[in-house]
């Protein structure tokens, strides 16, 4: 079978993942961590094997910079990166961190300069390179983002790479800042890119049209080395690329990333307690019930072998977790059965049978799946009914 987006690299490549969590993420409208909450995401993005992390903006004051010293400080292996705007300043703050790497966002569409700065392609272009210059001289190693690349002239955007790599930048990131690509634009924006530029590639995705972990994949297989994501997919408006969605589609997909896939579920959990942001039961991944099957076709299935509705790719172990098979409306004998011998109630056929339309109804009332307490309840009741049947025939 022929790949949607064939790989313009080599297949086995591996794909670097850049997290975000701590600065896009936290500007996610209404998130904010505390130091100790930081702290606490730094080191499970670290343990998890994220290679790179975005640690804050030094530009907001002093404070902040002194979080993003204790936070870099419990880093063993992530790269810390503090993110800029195109300002000495900015620079100047980062500099007061300890981080060695920056990066230098430059909005580079016409509706970014002219609406927001008032200033031109040429202001964008000089500032370039002025800026990695100054920040390469003070031993930083520089990216340099294009904001808005979505929604800019891509023979600017490769202009600025142009000017980045002369001036001495390690990476170019391609911004998708109000989420406007499908994955074929995602594909189609990557590898005109790289097709003119020497630096690798980085994408950042935003949701904004429910695309974000699509697009960010179909970069990939554009062409881009390292892919910017948020735990949960945190981040402004419908939020960015979520780590661990990435990260089990790439890994499926036989490309390495690094990331321990057994450590999603926790980092989850803990940024979703930090954010606010408490995750949908159905969460891709890292969701309650992901690993949960009701239907009775599905359950009978399941029972005789695993592998009908699961694929080794995305199995529950893969991440770490187990599968559920839970009692609910759409339950069928089979499954109830094995409820039931679980819990050591009475399994037969015609128990099940005659449980199972009072299984529907609780399910209707109690909008849950039926535990074994439940369901002993309904065996007794049952037998009840049963009872009553037969004293009315007699």
């Amino acid at each position: 079978m022929t790949a949607l987006f064939p790989p313009v690299r080599l297949a086995n490549r591996p794909a670097v993942l850049c997290d975000t969590t701590l600065r896009d993420g936290e500007q996610t409208a209404g998130v904010a961590f505390s130091l100790d909450e930081k702290r606490a995401i730094a080191r499970a993005l670290d343990a998890a094997g994220v290679s790179e992390l975005e640690v804050g903006i030094a530009a907001m004051g002093w404070e902040e910079v002194a979080e993003i010293r204790a936070i870099i400080a419990e880093l063993e292996s992530a790269e810390p990166v503090v993110w800029c705007r195109l300002r000495m300043g900015d620079l100047d703050m980062a500099g007061k961190t300890g981080a060695r790497r920056v990066h230098f966002a430059v909005p580079t569409s016409d509706r970014q300069l002219v609406g927001k700065l008032k200033v031109d392609r040429a202001w964008a272009l000089q500032n370039t390179a002025e800026l990695v210059y100054t920040a390469v001289s003070r031993g930083f190693h520089v990216s340099v983002g294009a904001e808005d690349a979505s929604r800019t002239d891509p023979a600017f955007v490769a202009e600025i790479a142009r000017v980045a790599q002369a001036a001495g930048a390690i990476r170019f990131r391609l911004a998708d800042t109000l989420g406007l690509l499908d994955p074929f634009g995602a594909h189609a924006l990557v590898s005109a890119i790289v097709a003119r530029t020497v630096l690798p590639i980085e994408f950042h995705a935003h949701d904004d049209f429910g695309m974000a972990t699509a697009n960010t994949l179909a970069a990939w297989h554009a062409g881009a080395s390292h892919l910017s994501v948020t735990v949960n997919g945190l981040g402004e408006r419908a939020g960015n690329a979520a780590l661990e969605e990435v990260a089990a589609a790439l890994e499926a997909q036989g490309v390495a990333t690094g990331i321990d896939l057994h450590c999603l579920s926790a980092l989850s959990s803990l940024v979703a307690l930090a954010s606010g942001r408490p995750l949908p039961p159905n969460k891709s991944v890292v969701g309650d019930m992901v690993f949960s099957h009701e239907a009775g076709i599905h359950v009978d299935a399941i029972l005789k072998n695993g592998d009908t509705y699961e694929d080794p790719r995305s199995a529950p172990a893969r991440f770490g977790r187990e599968r559920r098979l839970v009692l609910g409306k759409h339950s069928g004998i089979a499954g109830l059965r094995a409820a039931l011998a679980a819990a050591n109630l009475p399994a037969g056929e015609a128990v099940a049978r005659a449980i199972l339309p009072l299984l529907r109804d609780f399910a209707v009332r109690e909008k849950r799946p039926a535990a074994p307490e439940d369901l002993a309840h309904l065996v007794a009741m049952a037998w009840h009914l049963e009872r009553l049947n037969a004293e009315d025939g007699e």
